[in-house]
């Protein structure tokens, strides 16, 4: 069975599409600004389940996963469109409307502008498609494919608790004010995660990209792109600390971080000059091995493999 990155690999090589491949697309805009474009697709019960997810925690994170391929570019959201597909007897419920709310709520808070999109019927499953543009300075997006060889890695923030989340929502947890604290945090952790700010690490970060897929699978992203390897360290990767309540076990907590995702953190690499009291998490360094991603475990050191998130 083909796998979705084969699939997207093969359709670059055989039509040329030279610009797909990093979080947004890059497109002039004038003699100061680059425009800065990214589409996602959320599908029902592949990427959701009706009977867990929230209208309006649904309709923020719609947009919440497109803010994030902003901030992996080093830009700044300014608008978006919207397009969703619904059953007709979802659409004679309130849904529309929570869902619309709870997008638009985020949206505010990055002064995002909803300008266009469109609504339709669909037979039984739930299709939302968001589109965001922004804009960065011009020739100053950071791509995945520009790491260099001794660089320094970073993760914004924690990692884990997205994954450890949809592990509750598997086993027939729901998120409810009546739920214990840190159940409810892991579950808003998948189902309402917070996108970071990109455009500060602009300035810094010789590549990035942000953690959709886990961090086994993204950094690897930048490996490929750049034509270089990886080492970090198991003991440097921050690990959402209320995975806690779901497992003591230190092997599915570093599980949980390395291969869950949409934690919708940033993974980023900096020149080791650059990386002084920066307020991160440094996990490793880029190597001269390309595509080799390695990792440190108890004093051993293991090839890393993918094991992140594929659609197909």
């Amino acid at each position: 069975m083909r796998k979705e990155f084969e699939f997207l690999s093969n359709l670059k090589r055989r039509f040329n599409l030279n610009k797909i491949g990093d979080d947004c697309a890059v497109l002039p805009k004038n003699s100061t600004r680059d425009l800065i474009v990214s589409t996602d697709l959320l599908v029902e019960d592949i990427d959701f389940r009706r009977d867990w997810m929230v209208p309006k925690l649904l309709g923020h994170k719609a947009l919440a996963v497109s803010l994030s391929d902003i901030a992996a570019m080093g830009g700044t959201p300014i608008w978006s469109m919207l397009s969703i597909g619904i059953p007709n007897d979802i659409w004679q419920t309130s849904f529309a409307d929570e869902f619309y709310d709870g997008y638009l709520r985020l949206a505010k808070k990055f002064n995002v502008e909803l300008v266009g999109g469109d609504v339709s019927k669909t037979p039984d499953k739930i299709v939302i498609d968001s589109i965001i543009g922004g804009e960065v300075k011009r020739n100053k997006a950071v791509m995945r494919s520009t790491a260099n060889i001794g660089d320094l890695i970073f993760v914004t923030g924690e990692l884990g608790g997205a994954n450890a989340g949809l592990k509750l929502l598997e086993q027939g947890f729901r998120y409810s004010d009546g739920e214990k604290i840190w159940r409810r945090d892991l579950m808003l952790k998948q189902l309402s995660p917070f996108p970071q700010i990109g455009e500060k690490l602009s300035k810094i970060a010789t590549s990035m990209i942000d953690i959709s897929d886990g961090l086994s699978s993204d950094l690897r992203h930048i490996c490929k792109a750049s034509k270089v390897g990886a080492k970090i360290y198991a003991n440097k990767i921050p690990i959402y600390k209320k995975i806690g309540g779901l497992t003591k076990n230190a092997a599915e907590q570093l599980d949980f971080a390395l291969n869950g995702g949409e934690d919708y953190e940033l993974l980023f690499t900096v020149k080791p000059n650059k990386a002084k009291g920066l307020p991160y998490f440094c996990i490793g360094e880029t190597t001269d091995k390309p595509n080799v991603v390695e990792l440190e475990i108890g004093g051993q050191q293991i090839l890393l493999k993918s094991n992140g998130f594929q659609h197909f």
